[in-house]
């Protein structure tokens, strides 16, 4: 079996522009309309809503290679390195501080160069223990000759597929020097198309005993804040490649065993990309809510105890909202939260449960039942 790295030509990957020209038109219309919804946000939901999305690429970059994560753990740790406020904070394992440091110095500083330096660190930080697993492997290293060919295999012991084996640990240095000379060179190829091809050629290589997946989304998630101007993440590629896990595989291996000419790769790849924009909506569900109904209450604002108790409401709060638990989160007597509450009640942002009595409870309405 010959390997794409093994053509003569190699590593001078050719596409075919044209075909990909409607694709790549209709993903930068996407990015664009996403981008500009979120851009009328105002900084702090905006802030809330790459916390969202960060969170979901981190949890389902690792469950690509069979690793979970706690999504907890991953929420804390970013929101704590990005300075956001948010209620819940929880210790956080070493594992997901790795992935998080990885992907927030891919994202956050997506203009700077990317080095071997840059590169090990990232190594270094997904496995802080020196193990993958029960193994031991090198780390912050390209990958040693004496680990043996860096196959990936499918199938039980005697029987195995082998579906890729990437090139041999002494050919390491000069891929890796030609690839990065390629990336950091300002893009002659829009940095959507860049990604794309930045991810293949990247994992083709495999340079590392382990972690090249989630190195390589990395590198293209860096290329596509650069498409997007914005260190902010408000669709994750990740998400949707594990969503599309198998034929992300089938692709994969079709174009490393195929020719130079990785069209189709760069088309499902756009396609994909274009379907984790679609699905933003989803993961920004919350935070579009919550954008919506400030939308409607401040056409007539609430006074700052019932902004306060509004936005508790919103953020992760359990059960109903009472009228001492009102005066609790404003600081204020029980009169003035009856007095605010039934303010809220009349204008249709809060809504009285069936229970009267004691057990008087209230609850949000949903942003269509504000009156004006």
């Amino acid at each position: 079996m010959t390997y794409i790295h093994q053509i003569p030509g190699w590593p001078n990957l050719v596409w075919n522009s044209d075909a990909l020209a409607a694709s790549l038109a209709e993903v930068r219309h996407k990015q664009g309309k996403l981008l500009g919804k979120m851009e009328a946000l105002g900084f702090d939901l905006r802030s809330e809503a790459s916390l969202a999305v960060l969170t979901a690429d981190v949890v389902t970059t690792s469950a690509i290679e069979g690793e979970t994560l706690n999504p907890d753990e991953v929420r804390s740790s970013i929101a704590r390195r990005l300075g956001i406020e948010t209620a819940g904070l929880v210790k956080v394992g070493r594992d997901v501080e790795g992935v998080v440091e990885m992907m927030l110095d891919a994202t956050g500083q997506f203009q700077d160069e990317l080095t071997t330096d840059r590169l090990f660190g990232w190594h270094s930080a997904l496995f802080p223990t020196g193990r993958s697993g029960m193994n031991r492997i090198a780390v912050g290293s390209w990958r040693p000759k004496e680990a043996g060919p860096m196959q990936v295999v499918s199938g039980p012991f005697g029987h195995e597929r082998v579906h890729f084996e990437a090139p041999d640990a002494d050919q390491l240095a000069a891929e890796m020097s030609a690839f990065l000379k390629w990336f950091n060179v300002p893009p002659p190829i829009d940095p959507v198309l860049k990604a794309g091809v930045a991810h293949f050629w990247f994992v083709t290589i495999h340079p590392f005993e382990d972690g090249n997946g989630r190195i390589a989304r990395a590198i293209a998630d860096m290329s596509l804040a650069r498409a997007d101007g914005t260190k902010d993440r408000f669709y994750s590629m990740s998400s949707q490649i594990a969503a599309e896990r198998k034929e992300y595989y089938r692709h994969l291996e079709a174009a490393q065993r195929g020719e130079l000419d990785i069209t189709y790769w760069l088309k499902w790849f756009l396609e994909c990309l274009g379907r984790a924009i679609d699905g933003a909506e989803e993961t920004l569900g919350a935070v579009l809510h919550k954008a919506k109904l400030w939308q409607r209450i401040n056409r007539r604002p609430v006074n700052d105890r019932q902004q306060v108790v509004i936005n508790r409401l919103l953020n992760d709060f359990k059960g109903f909202l009472t009228t001492s638990k009102y005066a609790t989160f404003a600081k204020c007597s029980t009169d003035t939260a009856l007095r605010d509450i039934r303010e809220l009640v009349e204008r249709g942002i809060l809504i009285q449960n069936s229970k009267g009595g004691r057990s008087t409870s209230y609850r949000l309405a949903d942003p269509e039942q504000i009156q004006d």
